[in-house]
């Protein structure tokens, strides 16, 4: 890993020169050079920087995720471009503001520096909001706010999920008119690289202008979108977890189009564990997927310790939080958010402040309590 200065960093400390790197050029590099690209679905930016801790090599930041970290609700198209892309900002610029504070580890504990690499974030533009000028806008708020890449669905608004029934989609030439103006509006804004993912809901619609239905119209759909020339990779939102109509919609879109490269939602609307031959990740990469990712990964993880949390805090009071905090700190453990002051950027702060002679802001204001009694 090479690493490089940065003025945002004491004299002496670096971080990885990709910081520097376009996240759009970046998202290309890893698709052209990896059997597949994961990224696990987020929906704030301390979720992305755990997958950014862990090492991910990209970061999804679900639709899906946001409508119920952020509102609480479903997947209904119920929050605006607008929420969603400075959810995506102020994620992105975490990303950013996360590297730096592990690159300076914590010298008064002697916590050494940490080099991470920051994820490119792949973002949900659902059905883009409105007609192809909404598009247009939300394009240009997520080039501006660092995003690498979004995917846009080809169903009518208000869409809904994937998984949820009663679907109906646009004309396949509106969808391809949306399609033309993100890439239009990406490369007005200086950004050619930023990669596009075009999104057909056709094997389940109820609703399309078309005859077709099933696996057959996501096959033409899909056709007709690569025809235009616009996306870097094609997503098919299957409603089942089958491995059949996968690789026969892979199989069938290579055939017209031997490159394609495909976008895969290793769904957590279905119970994988209960699949006697689920696809595998490498089965999907030999299929063509160059991009997989789990919409709702982090929040399932999160409903889950969080619940735990709470009926341990329930029914045994304080050492409900005591064996929490047993875990947290086990030997041997990589929990990153054990220490919230590390994680957040504490020393940091105090580092950074006491460079740039802020008042109130130095190591000299740290308290040197035992450390065996504060995180």
């Amino acid at each position: 890993m090479d690493l490089v200065s940065t003025p945002l960093l004491p004299q002496g400390l670096k971080v990885p020169a990709s910081r520097n790197e376009d996240p759009s050029k970046r998202l290309r590099r890893l698709l052209a050079s990896k059997p597949y690209v994961f990224g696990p679905g987020v929906y704030d930016p301390m979720g992305a920087e755990l997958v950014m801790y862990h090492g991910f090599d990209a970061v999804y930041f679900s639709g899906y995720s946001f409508a119920i970290g952020h509102l609480g609700t479903t997947d209904m198209d119920l929050y605006s471009s607008v929420e969603i892309a400075d959810g995506a900002r102020r994620t992105v610029s975490a990303l950013r503001k996360f590297q730096l504070t592990m690159a300076t580890g914590d010298p008064e504990k002697e916590v050494p520096p940490v080099h991470l690499e920051i994820p490119p974030v792949v973002v949900d533009m659902d059905a883009g909001y409105g007609n192809l000028f909404n598009v247009q806008r939300t394009v240009e708020l997520y080039v501006r706010a660092g995003v690498a890449a979004a995917h846009l669905e080809d169903q009518v608004m208000p869409k809904r999920c994937g998984h949820i029934a009663g679907k109906a989609l646009i004309s396949a030439d509106e969808f391809v008119g949306k399609l033309k103006m993100m890439r239009a509006a990406a490369d007005d804004l200086g950004h050619p690289d930023f990669v596009i993912i075009a999104r057909t809901d056709g094997v389940s619609a109820s609703e399309a202008p078309e005859s077709k239905r099933g696996i057959e119209l996501a096959i033409d759909r899909g056709l007709r979108y690569l025809d235009s020339g616009v996306p870097d990779l094609l997503w098919c939102e299957f409603p089942t977890a089958e491995r059949g109509p996968t690789e026969k919609f892979c199989a069938e879109i290579r055939k017209r189009f031997p490159k394609a490269r495909f976008a895969f939602n290793y769904s957590s609307s279905f119970k994988w564990h209960n699949e006697k031959n689920p696809i595998t990740w490498d089965d999907l990469g030999e299929l063509g997927v160059g991009f997989i990712f789990i919409t709702l990964a982090l929040q399932h993880a999160a409903g889950h310790g969080m619940s735990v949390l709470l009926r341990d805090l329930k029914h045994d009071q304080e050492e409900g939080y005591m064996a929490l905090q047993r875990k947290e700190w086990a030997a041997g453990a990589d929990i990153p958010t054990r220490s919230h002051h590390l994680f957040t950027g504490v020393p940091y702060h105090q580092h950074v402040g006491q460079e740039y002679g802020a008042t109130r802001l130095s190591h000299q204001m740290d308290e040197h309590l035992e450390v065996s009694k504060v995180v």
